[in-house]
C-alpha cells in the first residue's frame, strides 16, 4: 500500500486563537501564524530573517480541540492543505490562502510537555491489533 503524504506546515501561533461558528454549525479556529526564515552564510552560521504570516484554520473535533491547547507564541506542526479563495474589499476581487490544518499539535523540537494517556478513546482496536501484528511479524 502506498504511503499517504499531505501538506505540512510548521512554525509560531502569532495571533490570539478564535473561536468562531460556521453556516453549517461547525465550530472553527483561526490563528495568524508565523514561519521563521533564515539564510545561511557562506561561514556556514545562519543570519534570522523576517518572518512570513499567514492565515491557519481548523473545523470541528480538531478547532475544539486546538482552541483548548494553543495559546499565541506557541510552536506547533499541522498537517493538511492550502486552500485558495477570492474575497472583495473595497469594490476590488483579491486572491487569499489559508492553511487548513486537518491535525495539528505542539513542535517537539521547541515545546516540552507531558502526555496524558488516561483517555484514549480515539483508538481503534483492530488498527491497534494491526500495528501489533506489523511490529512482531505476524501480520499479513
Amino acid at each position: 500500500m502506498a504511503l499517504h503524504t499531505q501538506q505540512s506546515l510548521s512554525g509560531f501561533i502569532a495571533s490570539d486563537p478564535q473561536q468562531t461558528v460556521t453556516e453549517n454549525g461547525d465550530t472553527r479556529f483561526y490563528v495568524r501564524v508565523g514561519q521563521p526564515h533564515f539564510r545561511q552564510e557562506y561561514n556556514g552560521s545562519f543570519t534570522a530573517l523576517e518572518p512570513t504570516f499567514h492565515d491557519l484554520v481548523a473545523y470541528r473535533a480538531t478547532a475544539e480541540r486546538a482552541i483548548a491547547r494553543f495559546a499565541k507564541g506557541d510552536s506547533f506542526v499541522a498537517e493538511g492543505y492550502v486552500r485558495t479563495f477570492q474575497v472583495e474589499r473595497d469594490g476590488e476581487v483579491i486572491q487569499r490562502e489559508e492553511f487548513v490544518a486537518k491535525k495539528i499539535g505542539h513542535d517537539l523540537a521547541r515545546t516540552n510537555y507531558s502526555v496524558d494517556r488516561t483517555h484514549r478513546t480515539g483508538l481503534d482496536t483492530g488498527v491497534e491489533r494491526e500495528v501489533e501484528a506489523a511490529h512482531t511479524g505476524s501480520g499479513r
